[in-house]
């Protein structure tokens, strides 16, 4: 019998996996690929809210969680996953460079907003107004991140890549049994896949379509985030990460032509220089009307766990997450009343 099924591999389920190894439990990880929110993921971490000023829940220690984790990561997969680089949000008027400097004040946002106005120019990136910084933030190569990772599960018979047919789940007192495999427990983080698990699929996740483009820019020499109402993320070798979109309605991750045009009008409207697209990609993240994430045990099964909820900020939450349900599950912690599902109204009853 092993300690753990997850189910999900993306950066809800890394996170658990990474939490209950290093404290020798015993894994398996089922996973299918069908869901894209991490391979699509902007992968950035930023601790301040832009558009209304407001500090990221938990910022603090979120980003200590952060430093670590994917520091262990790094030296365990031994590839660069970590790139810690500052965001800079552009300014259109001497109004938002106010705006800027009220915020940079307030306690709880001065460690993260840098208050000297940058004005450096960047080629092909006319900024008359400069820009603000802020400090604390980079973003983590998800799509690298994934790959190696679950290599690594392979390479330690730690992983079956299929469907997760619920069906077959045989829930008892003590384990739960899944095809050939007895667990103590079983960790559901299938991201927006949770709508056809009929253990949780009545909670409230809502699903967020988000569209990128990579794009090939020779001549934007870029070493920063830029942030307007976009980002643009330096890959390397000329190459930018450029997103995303926000559709409430569309639940596929097909790529579309609106996306695609949407990000265009915006790109062109921040960068003067010629491009070329050399990827489209999309998937929905899977977010929630109160923007906290989903954790925690099933109100009838003491043994079926919930991580998920993530939203547009997995890249932060996930090492905090993980180890709150792993704590909550072994050491009887009880979780934050802002992440666990007993918040929501009515559920399980």
């Amino acid at each position: 019998m092993i300690d753990y099924l997850i189910v999900g591999c993306g950066l809800a389920g890394i996170a658990f996996a990474e939490k209950a190894i290093q404290n020798n439990k015993t894994i398996l990880v089922v996973n299918n690929q069908s869901q894209n929110s991490s391979k699509i993921a902007g992968g950035l971490y930023n601790p301040v809210i832009l558009k209304r000023f407001s500090q990221v829940w938990n910022a603090n220690e979120q980003l200590e969680l952060l430093d670590v984790f994917y520091a262990g990561l790094e030296q365990k997969l031994n590839v660069k996953l970590d790139y810690k680089l500052p965001l800079l949000r552009k300014f259109y008027s001497v109004e938002e460079q106010n705006n800027w400097f009220i915020a940079s004040d307030k306690p709880n946002l001065s460690k993260f907003l840098s208050t000297k106005l940058i004005t450096k120019q960047y080629n092909f990136v006319p900024s008359p107004y400069g820009f603000g910084e802020v400090l604390h933030s980079g973003y983590v190569d998800t799509n690298l991140l994934l790959e190696t990772y679950q290599n690594h599960l392979k390479q330690l018979n730690l992983y079956i890549e299929e469907t997760f047919n619920h069906s077959e789940l045989v829930i008892e007192n003590e384990f739960v049994v899944y095809k050939n495999t007895k667990a103590k427990h079983i960790v559901f983080a299938e991201g927006f896949g949770m709508l056809l698990n009929p253990l949780f699929n009545d909670l409230p996740l809502d699903g967020t379509k988000g569209e990128l483009l990579i794009i090939k820019a020779r001549n934007l020499d870029l070493d920063v985030i830029l942030k307007s109402s976009l980002f643009i993320v330096p890959l390397g070798n000329d190459l930018y990460k450029v997103g995303a979109t926000y559709n409430w309605e569309d639940k596929t991750n097909n790529p579309t032509e609106e996306g695609k045009n949407e990000i265009l009008k915006d790109l062109k409207a921040l960068i003067t220089c010629d491009f070329e697209i050399i990827e489209h990609i999309a998937g929905v993240r899977p977010t929630v009307k109160d923007r906290r994430p989903l954790v925690g045990t099933h109100p009838k099964h003491k043994n079926i766990h919930l991580l998920n909820g993530l939203g547009t900020r997995g890249v932060m939450l996930a090492p905090a997450m993980a180890r709150d349900l792993y704590n909550s599950i072994e050491k009887n912690i009880p979780l934050d009343l802002h992440i666990d599902i007993k918040r929501i109204k009515n559920y399980g009853k």
